[in-house]
């Protein structure tokens, strides 16, 4: 990958005419990471912990960024300007460090969001997030060699005040389970009773791997979440009568319909997501498919 890279969306002026605003590199690495750092929840899913923290004198190292994802996973976060070859392995090589740190981390963590979010850290699921100007076709290769969760994210500055995003690339760390056809709801009828709702449950959830590829399932003794390089959706375990679906799409942006969608900002609920999506029948899975899309384009 090379030359002009990025961009297969081209972004225009339209005050006063049509003028294209051509994409920039960074002047230097660290503007790129300042500006995350500063905005990393809005930009990555990902809470701040700390900046150019330190390795100690046997690795002699510093993780440019480190920080907690919203399922509670430990996040190390390395940028690079432009293209560099080195950037996942040693991001990897932090990532490492890390796991042999846990409690150094989990003191951190308690530091800077209290002890409950220290006890909540998810460490089976540790995830390395590579910011940079482009990747190569072998970069992109290597990160499904791994069995670690890995985001390459490319970056370009447009004008004065635009800065895009695009995952690349994404591994799980898991066995794949995306990429599959997206099943248009169940094939045989479902059960009526607690038997339904639990087919219902796992029917969505096929739904919502089948979105596309690079999708991760987190696993939460609440919840479960999907995610892409933020959560998605989460489902919390089936009630009685219904499943509720949480999605990351904004509900007054929505057309909200009684007992099929909610607004639930500022009401606490298991899982994440302002919108919540109550499933009770096959019908319901289906119309929900084109809010789950929704929400899988939007992460």
């Amino acid at each position: 990958m090379r030359g002009r890279a990025v961009p297969e969306l081209r972004l225009y002026n339209t005050n006063g005419g049509v003028t294209e605003v051509m994409p920039r590199l960074a002047g230097a690495e660290a503007d790129v990471q300042r500006l995350v750092e500063a905005n990393m929840e809005a930009l990555l899913g990902v809470r701040f912990l700390a900046s150019e923290y330190s390795t100690g004198p046997i690795h002699a190292g510093r993780i440019d960024s480190l920080g907690i994802d919203e399922n509670g996973a430990p996040v190390v976060v390395e940028y690079k300007r432009g293209t560099d070859p080195g950037v996942i392995h040693q991001g990897l090589f932090y990532l490492s460090w890390l796991l042999d740190h846990r409690a150094e981390f989990a003191h951190l963590v308690r530091d800077r969001l209290g002890a409950t979010a220290a006890a909540q850290v998810l460490w089976n699921g540790p995830r390395l997030i590579c910011v940079a100007g482009d990747f190569t076709r072998y970069d992109i290769h290597a990160i499904r060699e791994h069995r670690r969760s890995i985001d390459l994210v490319r970056y370009r500055f447009f004008g004065r005040d635009l800065i895009g995003l695009e995952a690349v690339a994404t591994a799980t760390g898991r066995t794949p389970k995306g990429g599959r056809e997206q099943p248009t709801g169940p094939a045989q009828p479902m059960r009526a009773g607690r038997e339904g709702i639990a087919e219902l449950a796992a029917a969505a959830d096929e739904v919502l791997l089948g979105l596309g590829d690079g999708i991760t399932r987190v696993q939460r003794k609440k919840y479960c979440a999907y995610q892409r390089l933020r959560n998605f959706a989460t489902i919390c375990p089936p009630q009685r009568t219904k499943v509720l679906v949480y999605l990351s799409l904004d509900p007054a942006e929505v057309d909200l319909v009684p007992d099929f969608t909610r607004n639930v900002k500022g009401i606490g609920h298991h899982g994440t997501g302002d919108l919540e999506v109550q499933l009770r029948t096959e019908r319901d899975l289906e119309r929900a498919q084109r809010l789950f899309r929704a929400s899988y384009a939007a992460a």
